[in-house]
């Protein structure tokens, strides 16, 4: 068998089995061309789209805090970062970017930050029953971090539906290259399996092209994700920041990061996957590639104007224009020149 024929007998063997080795994956990554991209991504839409149809849902981002506790190495938002700008928003602030993006249509808030002390569970379980109190048929996600089984389990109780936790890598000597040493890689994937228990509709996720990061890293992380079988994934290519450690490594490529989509989405393909924001920072039409890709969610941002700047995960990240979602109707023009539809419901995960 020629490297060819190899290469498309492991597409159509993950098409009809959503699994491979751990070796296949990696082959299948190492030994990526044009002709296996297309494929793959002609493969990826054809699931998409026998599910979902050519509806793409958007969920109202809202970046909460830029304070966090924890030092990762490769986030902007990092404590040792001094240079990053500090910002949290109140209950009220929060309560009302969820109340303009019902009114400009969306039907799922994600509440995101830093780990952030000051938001206790009493503080977020009562924003989060405020929200669906007043919009009952919305979703609430959040993407807070690492928490308590308790806590994990009282946000639920107030109404949080879905929850977003990046599992970073499944390699845990590379989870120790990217993290400070009071954070591990067991206590992640214990958050994750704490959430999943709890009935949360569970999200993880990685950086592709992070440093250190090996064509066998990434086929663990497509073993975790075909053994664990998340609601959603997030996956987008890693982006340095000028003010970490990372600030001289190389940044992921939109080409690498759009082949894993695909993957991904014939692993499971009942899975919701973002094209997401770091997508559209290293390429104007990132985005559109990544939905052409396989992917069906985008998340435009809710938060006030005065603070997204300063919500800098990664240099140069976009947060004025058509990624707000103020400008909907020029996110739907964009998404509808390419074959497909904004939805506006709250889009939970179709399993069939």
């Amino acid at each position: 068998m020629d490297d060819f024929d190899e290469k498309y007998y492991l597409i159509l063997k993950l098409a009809e089995c959503h699994k491979l080795t751990l070796g296949e994956y990696e082959k299948l990554i190492v030994n990526r061309d044009a002709e296996t991209t297309k494929r793959l991504r002609d493969f990826a839409n054809a699931f998409r789209n026998r599910i979902y149809g050519n509806k793409i849902f958007i969920r109202g981002l809202i970046e909460i805090s830029s304070y966090c506790k924890n030092d990762c190495l490769y986030c902007g938002l990092r404590r040792s970062n001094s240079n990053c700008q500090r910002y949290r928003l109140n209950r009220d602030e929060i309560l009302n970017c969820a109340d303009e993006g019902y009114k400009l249509g969306f039907r799922t808030f994600v509440l995101q930050g830093g780990e952030d002390n000051f938001f206790t569970d009493e503080v977020i379980g009562d924003i989060v029953y405020k929200i669906k109190t007043r919009y009952s048929d919305c979703a609430v996600t959040l993407s807070l971090g690492e928490r308590s089984y308790e806590s994990y389990k009282y946000l639920r109780e107030c109404g949080a539906d879905r929850y977003l936790l990046r599992h970073e890598t499944a390699s845990k000597p590379h989870y120790k290259k990217l993290h400070p040493r009071e954070m591990s890689f067991e206590n992640r994937m214990k958050c994750l399996n704490n959430l999943r228990e709890l009935g949360y509709a569970v999200g993880c996720g990685f950086m592709v092209g992070s440093p250190f990061q090996t064509a066998k890293d990434l086929a663990r992380d497509l073993k975790f994700i075909e053994r664990f079988k998340p609601d959603m994934c997030g996956i987008g290519p890693f982006i340095p920041h000028r003010d970490t450690p990372f600030r001289d490594c190389m940044a992921g490529t939109l080409e690498l990061t759009c082949y894993l989509l695909s993957i991904i989405r014939l692993i499971y393909p009942p899975v919701l996957l973002p094209a997401t924001t770091a997508l559209g920072t290293i390429s104007k039409t990132g985005r559109e590639q990544g939905i052409l890709s396989g992917a069906n969610v985008v998340m435009p941002n809710l938060s006030p104007v005065g603070v997204r700047k300063k919500y800098e995960l990664y240099d140069n990240k976009i947060c004025t224009g058509e990624e707000a979602a103020q400008c909907i109707n020029c996110l739907s023009n964009r998404i509808k020149s390419i074959g497909y539809k904004i939805f506006t419901h709250r889009g939970d995960i179709i399993k069939k």
